[in-house]
């Protein structure tokens, strides 16, 4: 069995480091992009098994990118794990409804994360949201 791919697209390098250091050592193969431009280039170049997304990103936006993986039928298999700041009801509807297979808000558990990513890339349905309440 080949390693499985990940791609981080995160606009803080602390926060692409800390992934990458946590998902290799969990044995994947991670490459990062700082926004969404190269995100898009870098899963047309070498389709990823999953992608972590954050919604705040330069060039298109994790929800463009989302999209655009989803939307694209050789891409669809790709798992999507949006990973934001943003975490009103709302915007986790709008990630779910754009194809996202999970969404975490930030502050994250890494326990949580791992978890989310090694079930979805078994074969688990997610229905991985944290969010605060509207009011």
């Amino acid at each position: 069995m080949s390693e499985q791919s990940i791609l981080v697209v995160d606009d803080e390098p602390g926060i692409r480091l800390y992934l990458k250091r946590l998902l290799g050592n969990a044995g994947y193969t991670v490459r990062t992009a700082a926004d969404g431009d190269a995100a898009v280039a870098s899963i047309e170049a070498e389709p990823p098994d999953l992608v972590i997304l954050d919604v705040m990103v330069g060039g298109r936006d994790g929800y463009e990118i989302c999209e655009t993986i989803k939307q694209n039928p050789a891409r669809a298999r790709i798992k999507v794990v949006m990973l934001s700041a943003k975490s009103r009801a709302i915007e986790i509807e709008k990630g779910m409804a754009l194809g996202a297979d999970a969404y975490l808000t930030k502050p994250f558990s890494m326990d949580e994360l791992r978890d989310t990513v090694r079930g979805l890339l078994n074969g688990e349905p997610s229905a991985s949201t944290t969010a605060e309440p509207e009011g």
